[in-house]
């Protein structure tokens, strides 16, 4: 084995083979989801809610709680969010893309303090203030739960918070050992970059994203 592969993987010989395949599994679904999500399609739910299952399982068995939190908060959003795409404005159009207005720029700041408040006292109760990674999943649980909300509400800038909150996880999985969600991680943030442009472009054009 190489140097380079053991510092990458080494860390997964000690963990189940169920595990790391479920863990595989995840990733991949959850880079369907997000690719789906960039195409503005409907399936980026379904693949979705079979990702952030699995997470939630391997979440709680690895004791991670806070991310746990955010993949449980991912899997109710995923099923609002399908609600919302496919709810219909008139008799022939959907929930199109837009903007976020200055009420839902409000709210979103309400998610994020929220989302704050909310971990710091599920961190206190559990006792999980046991690593400075606890205060940066705090601050990337803040990001991602409004990002997903506007995400639900099919408005643009909610990439803006996925990138942003990628960026910070690509570094912080692979130092609490899982590296293929990392490596998911940091396609997110490719993704995203692409989808927030697409998006965009979706709002300036009377065809949809195919």
């Amino acid at each position: 084995m190489s140097p380079i592969f053991d510092y990458l993987f080494g860390q997964y010989s000690t963990y189940d083979t169920l595990d790391i395949v479920l863990e595989i599994i995840a990733v991949f679904f959850g880079l369907l989801s997000v690719w789906f999500s960039k195409k503005n399609n409907i399936w980026v739910y379904p693949t979705g809610l079979i990702s952030t299952s699995i997470f939630v399982y391997l979440l709680l068995k690895w004791g991670l709680l806070g991310d746990m939190l955010i993949n449980v908060y991912y899997f109710l959003m995923s099923l609002y969010g399908w609600y919302i795409w496919t709810r219909k404005i008139d008799e022939t159009r959907v929930t199109p893309i837009t903007t976020v207005t200055k009420r839902e720029h409000s709210i979103s700041i309400l998610i994020f303090l929220a989302t704050i408040v909310f971990v710091y006292v599920v961190y206190q109760v559990f006792d999980k203030w046991n690593s400075w990674t606890a205060y940066v999943d705090t601050v990337t649980t803040a990001i991602f739960f409004v990002g997903m909300w506007l995400m639900a509400k099919r408005k643009v800038e909610n990439w803006i918070y996925w990138i942003i909150g990628d960026i910070i996880s690509v570094p912080l999985y692979f130092y609490k050992g899982f590296t293929f969600t990392s490596f998911q991680y940091l396609i997110f943030t490719i993704l995203a970059i692409y989808g927030y442009r697409a998006w965009k472009k979706n709002i300036n054009s009377s065809h949809p994203i195919s």
